[in-house]
């Protein structure tokens, strides 16, 4: 610290600081360290007492000026400048005593960037991929299935404690679809509106792969009764050519799986259920994302996803059975695979994770792997025109 006294003396070097013999309580002595006589003490008050320069200036100090010399130091990136092995020591420093001015530079290395949340357009684009494969996979056993489903004339639905004691409304089955739509554009809107866009979007790809995938198998391995007695199901072909499944599969794709559109014609897709796959996965979605403070969008996709359930129910369009095993595989698959991607440790394959026996726990390492932690509730508008007129407000978090 650079000390001044009302003495009238220009400037004092770094000196020392001690209690006056006889002054009073708070008053202090100010002793010169450098100059050309030893001066006498001075006696100052605490309110005395400022700084009047930087500690370390990063530009020449003059001699008179600071009262007996003094070194500056300053920051100089290790290829800003080239400079002699001679004038440089041993601890990385480098003196520079051009104009009688001692210079200290301290080398510093240029700063790395590090992104923790890298975009990865690549791995999102075959996270997409490696979805529209699934659910291709998921159709054609749909397709298959359909030849094996017990005639409804003939065999009487399951007993079911939730269907045998509610009444029965096909029509709910479109509007629990309609629902659907709604959740699912709300749902896109919030993640394309999110700043790391590509990683959620990458990660629900890879989750609602996991969950067709599964789906497929369990469809297909053992085939239910019809839930319903007044859903329409096209007549059956007796034949499982490729020619067919491909007429099949392109036709409940064209219809995104959905029965409102009358493309959902084949029967036998209960265990478990499609519809309670993508409701849950809404409301996951735009509660693990969105900001906290929206709690009336939160409430409003729990409502909609818990009552569009409640009306597939009520339409006959799945047993009570599909829809428990649908909310427990989509939830436990959707924080399983948060919980490893929120902890590094996690994703090592190490004799206490067990979570990393997981089938799909290499393609996950694959893809989160340079992702590092929890993703940020951060918004941003997704196209480059209109974001000029919030550059002062870019982001929005929670």
């Amino acid at each position: 610290m650079v000390l001044d006294a009302k003495s009238g003396v220009g400037h004092n070097d770094y000196g020392s600081i001690g209690v006056a013999g006889g002054g009073g309580a708070g008053e202090v002595s100010c002793r010169a360290g450098a100059g050309d006589g030893q001066a006498a003490p001075v006696v100052m008050t605490q309110n005395d007492l400022y700084q009047r320069q930087p500690l370390l200036p990063s530009w020449p100090v003059d001699k008179e000026d600071s009262g007996g010399g003094g070194q500056a130091v300053t920051c100089l990136y290790g290829d800003e400048e080239e400079e002699d092995d001679d004038d440089r020591e041993g601890n990385g420093l480098k003196r520079n005593l051009a104009n009688g001015n001692p210079v200290i530079a301290i080398d510093m290395p240029r700063p790395v960037r590090d992104d923790k949340f890298p975009k990865e357009k690549w791995k999102t684009f075959v996270a997409f991929l490696i979805l529209a494969v699934n659910f291709i996979i998921t159709t054609a056993s749909l397709a298959l299935v359909h030849e094996r489903v017990p005639d409804k004339d003939k065999y009487a639905p399951l007993p079911d404690v939730i269907l045998d004691n509610i009444p029965t409304y096909p029509s709910a089955l479109d509007i629990s679809e309609i629902i659907i739509m709604i959740s699912t554009n709300v749902t896109f809107l919030v993640i394309v509106l999110h700043k790391h866009r590509f990683i959620v979007f990458r990660r629900v790809f890879l989750i609602v792969s996991v969950l067709y995938l599964m789906r497929s198998i369990t469809m297909y391995v053992t085939v239910l009764p019809m839930s319903s007695t007044t859903y329409y199901c096209s007549p059956k072909a007796n034949s499982t050519s490729f020619v067919i499944v491909a007429k099949r599969v392109f036709q409940l794709i064209s219809g995104f799986g959905l029965s409102i559109n009358g493309k959902h014609t084949y029967c036998g897709d209960f265990i478990y259920s499609g519809h309670t796959v993508v409701l849950v996965m809404c409301y996951l979605i735009i509660n693990e994302y969105s900001p906290k403070r929206l709690i009336m969008l939160h409430w409003g996709s729990l409502i909609a996803s818990t009552l569009g359930i409640s009306l597939v129910l009520l339409a006959r369009g799945h047993y009570t059975v599909d829809v428990l095993i649908a909310y427990y595989v989509t939830t436990r698959t959707f924080w399983i695979y948060h919980t490893l991607a929120n902890h590094k440790k996690l994703k090592q394959a190490t004799a206490d994770n067990s979570l990393s026996r997981i089938w799909w726990f290499k393609i996950f390492c694959y893809f989160e792997g340079n992702v590092g932690g929890p993703v940020p509730r951060l918004y941003n508008w997704p196209l480059p025109w209109p974001r000029r007129l919030l550059a002062k407000h870019p982001n929005r978090d929670s």
